[in-house]
């Protein structure tokens, strides 16, 4: 007989005028149920087919629709305050994998291929070595009767039985925390190779640990209303912690064994099958049939291409590429992101097709004059802008060289993207301050009266707090560190650089994580610190390196922090556990980055300065974070000053602030409309969502999204709940697996590339116009990417006088500068 939960009342809830669970808040008052009678009363786990909870009063499974749903129906409320965290499995494979994510992650920041360790491959080698070491470390929980030795504390560290949730929580957030490359990493390896400056082991490390923690401590404070609130979801999360429950509750259940049956069928399916469009069969990774149709229009190859870097908008293009579909590869995640985040999306990009179109084609800041999308700098005939060339012997602003020289010039879809990032700054702090001001002024008035507000805190209270001076502690221990390297290391920026920098992340920290925790989507304040920096500190590149450091790290620390710290919540890992874990594997992740940095600088220097580097080392990182450094340090008071050439960039902040009230009134007006739906930043970001990278996976992505987010969620409810998430993870989780591999076996992650023979759906650029007529001559550069076997394809779309590179490529990069005259 199947087990039936104890009946929740559901929220009043109408499934016509709701898309998302995201922005719906389960309503206390109106249920009379305070939260601690939902968690009295639930019964029942995820896996369960019939849960009373999961019903409506006709006795079917309704759609999954508010924030408490998804508390209470898509994560477990089950927990056992006696299973150890801190045991030795938790330190050994914490600390062992920190290390291996560290240095990996250090090492291939200073190589021409790109490896980040995730935190669900994390998650997932976690899980296996832990299994391996409950069945060979000696303890009282030990199966094996070999093996079982006397119940002692010694020994129950050591082997306490079964490989837990807690001791799994832990690790994941360990390791990854540390494999997260630090910021400062970038300024101390441009120091060195650009500018000469070595500072000593001692500021450099003291700097990475308070650069990293300031944030910690930051985000700590504020915990309160960015942390426990129900509706602060994360819905990145969602598939992460589903992953836990399936792994470690009711494994002896035949439902819950179907389940993790499902998640690795899936996982290695999609490893398998990632081999053909990753190796085998590139041309899967995007497939145009306008783009087929006419392989003569540069128009068709921009609007329908994509499934190159920077060659098209991708429109209605098919990706059957996951590491391009999935979360990792720029998508936010089309099988947990909320639908009305996504619509939100999507229609923005909708938006940003036509700007970028109707910019390029009117030749607005004379966008015909460079490649239709490039991040780069150019000449305004079309050259590449050397920056080089206005800075004196200090790398400082030389007025008369840029007098000389002239300013650069963006290409139109960049300056376009520019404008919708600072919207989205703008629209995030109104929309935050409409629709939630209410909810965080409330939530903070709960917490100061020891009011529970969501179920999963409540079940938390059965674990000491950290106290909140632990968190002030490790902010003002920080800030000093920060304080006192910044002038050790001869920075640049002066005292007041840090104060304003860490106050402007103060500043945006509730905003921004109020808007990723709902949405999914989290803004980037990046480019509003970089030129609020060049403002107040013009002409200096390396002082604006050290303010986007503690204006902008500093928030994306804290951010890291609160995510972890609610996958703790979710999980039920006490909080003292989290606190440590997070703390020490920064610190240890900082430790080592700077020791491989360091080695690797000493003994690869010559190779680190070259433009091409090789197939094994590349400088091109430091180099690009050089190169913005310098545009936005010294170029960045002139270009986007009242007047100059890109004012409208920094004005279009306060624009942003006025995007969300329409809506806003809107829904006051008209409550059924669902103007409520729109997320006003996401909105505006989009505006620049398709400016760079392999945009072939944008409509695929859309498609699956209105699949899973709609129609799953809405009409298939209980195959939503039990399975959707999980098999995002999976085929997140396979895919990295998969890429993992694939780096270190074939793609030159050893220092040697195997390429694939060349077959039909080998051939690069297979779907890609180039041979589309150019009629007039140029005289410029162009951009061919050329493979090992001596195919010359180009990568420019062959419209005006393109700036035109030739990359010879045969495992790296090489970068020759042709000029010529030739009729095509």
């Amino acid at each position: 007989m199947e087990k039936v939960a104890t009946a929740v009342p559901a929220a009043n809830v109408d499934p016509e005028s709701r898309s998302s669970y995201s922005n719906e808040k389960f309503d206390e008052k109106d249920e009379k149920r305070s939260v601690q009678e939902v968690t009295k009363d639930f019964e029942g786990e995820v896996y369960d087919d019939l849960r009373a909870v999961d019903l409506d009063e006709n006795g079917k499974e309704r759609p999954i629709e508010t924030d408490m749903d998804v508390a209470t129906r898509l994560i477990s409320l089950d927990d056992d305050p006696t299973l150890p965290a801190f045991t030795f499995r938790m330190w050994f494979l914490g600390i062992g994998l920190s290390c291996f994510g560290a240095v990996l992650g250090q090492i291939f920041y200073f190589r021409p291929q790109t490896v980040f360790v995730s935190q669900l491959f994390i998650q997932i080698i976690a899980y296996i070595l832990g299994r391996v070491l409950e069945e060979i470390i000696p303890g009282p929980g030990n199966e094996r009767k070999n093996l079982q030795t006397k119940d002692n504390a010694f020994w129950r560290f050591m082997n306490p039985g079964p490989f837990n949730i807690k001791e799994h929580v832990a690790i994941t957030i360990f390791a990854s925390t540390a494999a997260d490359s630090a910021l400062a990493i970038s300024i101390f390896a441009a120091d060195d190779l650009y500018y000469d400056i070595k500072p000593n082991a001692g500021i450099g490390i003291f700097t990475l640990i308070g650069s990293q923690l300031m944030g910690y401590g930051l985000g700590g404070v504020m915990r309160s209303f960015l942390v426990y609130p129900t509706y602060i979801v994360f819905p990145n999360l969602l598939p992460t912690v589903q992953l836990f429950d399936a792994l470690h509750r009711g494994k002896k259940i035949f439902m819950q064994k179907k389940r993790v049956k499902f998640f690795w069928s899936v996982f290695i399916g999609i490893f398998v099958w990632e081999w053909f469009p990753e190796y085998i069969a590139p041309t899967l990774t995007g497939i145009s049939i306008f783009c087929l149709a006419n392989k003569n229009s540069p128009w068709f190859t921009r609007i329908f291409g994509g499934s190159n870097g920077n060659e098209g908008l991708g429109m209605f293009a098919l990706c059957l590429d996951w590491n391009y579909v999935g979360s990792g590869g720029g998508s936010m995640g089309a099988l947990f992101t909320p639908l009305s985040t996504q619509l939100s999306l999507y229609c923005g990009t909708a938006i940003c097709i036509i700007a970028f179109c109707v910019g390029y084609h009117n030749n607005v800041w004379n966008g015909q004059n460079f490649p239709f999308l490039s991040q780069q700098l150019f000449n305004l005939n079309g050259t590449r802008f050397n920056q080089r060339a206005i800075l004196d012997e200090n790398f400082m602003l030389d007025r008369e060289k840029l007098a000389e020289v002239g300013l650069p010039w963006f290409a139109s879809s960049q300056v376009i993207s520019k404008i919708g990032f600072n919207l989205a700054i703008g629209a995030t702090v109104t929309h935050v301050f409409i629709w939630y001001g209410k909810d965080i002024v409330e939530v903070i008035r709960k917490y100061r009266a020891g009011e529970n507000y969501d179920p999963h805190l409540a079940k938390m209270k059965a674990y000491p707090e950290v106290p909140m001076w632990w968190y002030i502690a490790m902010f003002i221990a920080s800030f000093a560190m920060a304080m006192s390297t910044m002038y050790a290391g001869h920075s640049g920026m002066p005292w007041w650089g840090l104060i304003v920098g860490v106050i402007i992340s103060t500043i945006f920290l509730p905003f921004v994580i109020t808007v990723y925790a709902i949405t999914g989507f989290s803004p980037n304040i990046q480019h509003l610190v970089q030129m609020l920096g060049a403002a107040m500190m013009p002409g200096n590149p390396q002082a604006n390196m050290y303010f986007t450091l503690y204006g902008y790290n500093t928030l994306d620390q804290a951010r890291g922090l609160i995510r972890d710290l609610k996958m703790g919540q979710y999980t039920k890992l006490p909080p003292r556990v989290t606190f440590t874990v997070q703390s020490l594997g920064s610190i240890i992740g900082g430790l080592l980055n700077y020791v491989i940095m360091k080695t690797i600088i000493k003994s690869r220097r010559e190779i680190l300065l070259q433009v091409q580097g090789t197939n094994v080392w590349s400088g091109q990182q430091v180099q690009s974070f050089n190169s913005n450094a310098i545009s936005w340090g010294a170029l960045g008071s002139i270009l986007y000053a009242p007047g100059g050439r890109y004012a409208i960039v920094p004005f279009s902040i306060l624009i942003g602030l006025a995007v969300p009230i329409p809506f806003w009134l809107l829904h006051k007006r008209f409550p059924k409309l669902g103007a409520n739906k729109v997320v006003s930043p996401i909105l505006c970001w989009t505006l620049g969502y398709l400016n760079v990278g392999i945009n072939s996976s944008v409509f695929t992505t859309f498609m699956l999204a209105v699949f899973s987010q709609y129609y799953l969620r809405r009409y298939r409810p209980r195959w939503f709940r039990k399975y959707n998430f999980l098999m995002s993870a999976a085929l997140d989780g396979g895919t990295q697996v998969m890429v993992f591999v694939f780096t270190f076996a074939v793609g030159g992650g050893s220092g040697k590339v195997v390429d694939m023979p060349h077959w039909a759906l080998g051939l690069e650029n297979s779907s890609r116009s180039e041979n589309a007529p150019i009629s007039w001559h140029l005289s410029a550069e162009m951009q061919y990417n050329v493979s090992h076997d001596a195919r010359v394809v180009p990568a420019f779309d062959g419209h005006p006088p393109p700036p035109l590179r030739l990359d010879i490529s045969t495992t790296g990069a090489i970068t020759i500068d042709l000029r010529y005259r030739k009729k095509i």
